[in-house]
């Protein structure tokens, strides 16, 4: 076979690089000839900026007098901030273009770095979807509960009757396992849930295992199962053409000591987080709280052992496998997945030596730009395994909380669930289309394409 020769960018795409470039060195130097004019000003509105963000480092790690002392220089820091920009007098015609010429160099670049036809390029989305054909006897399991009560605002039991589908509610108590494995004895040709991520990933191991169709319908709080899909998040009702029109694909899973999981699994930092109780209902406080025994001076080593790709590594301070590897910017949004298909983990691993070493990992975190942490590794692998010496490892599965028995040993299930989509699911998924264009990769990729790099 012959090697297969890159195609270059075409014209369209080579011009909008370009111009993207182009608008976005246009919008810095309408900034420059304020910061000139007005230079004063802008200086003071600069440093109470820098003010601000390093107080609110100090907020998150810090308890007692330092945080309420930070929180303090923060407002005053803000208000200092706004004279600086009220004295800037900024010309109000300046800075309407700078936004007009930013959103041109956004909206540029988009289209300069949209996804491309399947088939194409290194990274060609290779789904394979099958037309699917109408079930015989549809259920779809829901969580009134999820994301708020969605069940119940979008009255998916109603809408189930009329599609045909067999509503199963999800009742305090129940064991969902058990509810959707019952379902498919009974003769459930295709299962879907409607509920949130740690939901899904126990309704598909029992699709999984019993070999039915998937449907996924987001009625959870994030759904980022959902979106990296393909599925648009706000059409909960939508989400149920998948059981009467809809198309076939094979995604991943993946598994930690046996237990499924469709997004993420999580140890130290964040697993600490979403084990508190009040997690859920107050989810930046209780960050607040559990960040300085993570992070701050006093904070204990985590006993988390692995073995990555140079060799053993202890002690790391944050741990994230994934069910195929994320685009993470930072740790908070848990980034998005191009691809579902991969058949291998993505690892992440954070190693935080000292205080000096966590007010950079909170800075970079706060501008999007984790990846630059000088303790940041990330590979891929199908198989990877924590030791400890503790009786019990936290972990977030899926953004639940667990306990679970060391060693955890994490594997890939490539291709184990099918999953059925609604016809009108975008493929590529959002996900493979969303355009981070902070990060230096962003730049070089739009440089490339404007020189006509294949």
């Amino acid at each position: 076979m012959g090697k297969h020769r890159a195609q270059r960018p075409p014209a369209g795409r080579r011009v909008a690089a370009a111009v993207s470039l182009l608008a976005l060195l246009a919008a810095a130097g309408l900034l420059l000839v304020g910061v000139v004019v007005h230079l004063g000003a802008v200086l003071l509105a600069l440093a109470c900026l820098l003010i601000c963000v390093i107080a609110g480092w100090y907020v998150v790690s810090r308890r007692g007098f330092v945080r309420a002392a930070s929180v303090v220089i923060m407002v005053v820091a803000l208000g200092g901030l706004a004279a600086g920009l009220a004295f800037a007098n900024l010309n109000l015609i300046a800075l309407a273009g700078v936004i007009v010429v930013a959103a041109v160099s956004v909206v540029s670049a988009r289209y300069a770095l949209r996804a491309r036809p399947a088939g194409t390029g290194p990274t060609a989305d290779k789904t394979r979807l099958t037309a699917a054909t109408r079930p015989r006897r549809p259920v779809l399991v829901m969580n009134l509960k999820s994301g708020g009560g969605k069940a119940e605002r979008f009255h998916l039991a109603e809408e189930c009757v009329r599609r045909g589908i067999e509503p199963v509610v999800l009742r305090p108590g129940d064991d969902l396992l058990r509810l959707a494995d019952d379902a498919v004895s009974r003769g459930a040709d295709v299962i879907g849930m409607a509920g949130g991520d740690g939901s899904q990933a126990l309704v598909a191991t029992v699709a999984s295992r019993r070999g039915v169709p998937h449907v996924c319908v987001p009625a959870g709080t994030r759904n980022h199962f959902a979106f990296d899909l393909g599925l648009d998040r706000d059409d909960v009702v939508g989400a149920l053409d998948a059981f009467t029109d809809g198309v076939e694909r094979r995604v991943d899973l993946a598994s930690v000591n046996g237990r499924v999981f469709v997004n993420n699994a999580s140890l130290g930092l964040y697993a600490k987080v979403i084990q508190s109780p009040e997690y859920r209902d107050a989810k930046l406080s209780t960050a607040a709280s559990v960040l300085p025994e993570v992070l701050g001076p006093d904070a204990q080593p985590m006993d988390l052992h692995f073995r990555g790709p140079d060799g053993d590594q202890p002690n790391a301070q944050l741990i994230l496998v994934s069910n195929d590897p994320y685009r993470l910017d930072t740790i908070g949004g848990m980034g998005t997945r191009e691809r579902l298909d991969l058949g291998v983990l993505g690892i992440v691993v954070a190693s935080i030596a000292d205080a000096a070493a966590a007010s950079r990992f909170m800075a970079l975190e706060a501008a999007g730009q984790i990846r630059r942490f000088p303790g940041w590794h990330e590979w891929a692998a199908q198989r990877f395994e924590v030791a400890s010496g503790a009786p019990a490892v936290e972990v977030g599965i899926d953004g639940e909380a667990l306990l679970l028995d060391p060693p955890l040993v994490f594997e890939s299930l490539p291709g184990a669930l099918r999953v059925r989509l609604p016809r009108r699911a975008a493929l590529p998924s959002r996900a493979s289309r969303t355009v981070r264009l902070l990060s230096g990769s962003t730049i070089s990729e739009l440089a490339g394409v404007a020189a006509g790099r294949a």
